[in-house]
């Protein structure tokens, strides 16, 4: 079922997580493990985030070294399709742009299609370890609109292979970003809800924001939102925070805010499980008052933490 379907079907809000495929060599018993807690709640839908490859510069017997590509989080499509399978409920997986041509783009889309999922969540991705800035892979897509556009062609039976005709047609909802606190390459946040607009003028059916600490932040974000004739749902995208160096961490990586408030409590902890208790309390309050708010979703980051979320979704539905 498609996300804009769960949504439109609702009575209440609903619930969704974030998941990471597991590190290669781990089984799929460790992703079991870490969502057979949250199926408590009956989530809608699980996202599976997707991951490029790293170069890797490994040195050999005679002292030069080789260049290797590793991917150490592989398995997006075939996580999909277990936890389908297992759970049997929906799953979202992430596309990205970087490390990816258009043509293994569109193998991926068709192996998406042919188990039967429903939806994609379209991202540029960041940029690799190794590079300042974001750049593209020969015969990839730059920019998400790209590869929104190239999810719309297939959507409408265009293939990259010109001598195809009449292909069948794939139909996937598409999700994209949303930064209520800009993304970090936006000079500001008009010019960056700009591109936003172009996005869902080009065929996006719904928005996942990044994680935010500050709820009036997203509320100006859905206002502004608004404003544009962006009328698609907005999903908050919630994380708590669970250690003291998630303080420097997650604005230095993720570019947002952490609150005065939030900040202060934090730093009178002694450890980091009181600090997982203060984290805790901030994403439960977080939760009731996007809940009141009217959000058609929650959605988790669930990262690691799954008994964290766990304890803050039992406080909330």
């Amino acid at each position: 079922m498609k996300v804009t379907e769960h949504i439109a079907q609702a009575k209440k809000t609903l619930i969704s997580f974030e998941v990471l495929p597991p590190l290669k060599g781990k089984t799929i018993s460790s992703l079991y493990d870490h969502l057979n807690p949250l199926m408590e709640f009956k989530p809608s839908w699980i996202n599976v985030t997707y991951h490029r490859s790293e170069t890797m510069f490994k040195k050999k017997t005679d002292g030069t070294f080789e260049k290797v590509e590793v991917r150490k989080r592989p398995g997006t499509v075939g996580i999909c399709a277990a936890i389908m399978n297992h759970y049997k409920i929906d799953a979202v997986p992430h596309l990205i742009c970087g490390g990816f041509t258009k043509r293994e783009t569109e193998d991926a889309l068709i192996d998406l299609n042919f188990l039967g999922i429903d939806n994609v969540l379209v991202l540029r991705g960041d940029a690799a370890k190794n590079e300042a800035s974001f750049e593209p892979e020969m015969n990839g897509n730059s920019y998400a609109i790209d590869l929104l556009k190239q999810v719309g062609d297939l959507n409408n039976g265009i293939y990259l292979d010109k001598d195809i005709q009449n292909g069948s047609k794939t139909n996937f909802c598409m999700g994209i970003a949303g930064y209520p606190e800009k993304h970090f390459e936006a000079p500001n946040l008009e010019i960056d809800l700009k591109y936003l607009k172009q996005k869902v003028d080009a065929g996006a059916e719904f928005i996942m924001t990044q994680m935010f600490f500050d709820n009036q932040k997203f509320f100006d974000f859905v206002n502004a939102c608004r404003a544009l004739d962006i009328t698609i749902p907005i999903i908050p995208g919630l994380k708590p925070i669970t250690s003291k160096k998630q303080l420097s961490v997650l604005p230095r990586i993720f570019h947002v805010d952490i609150p005065t408030e939030l900040s202060n409590e934090v730093m009178k902890c002694k450890t980091d499980v009181e600090v997982e208790t203060v984290g805790t309390n901030w994403l439960i309050n977080q939760s009731k008052e996007l809940k009141s708010f009217g959000v058609p979703v929650l959605h988790y980051y669930t990262l690691g933490k799954p008994k964290i979320i766990h304890n803050v979704v039992k406080s909330v539905v």
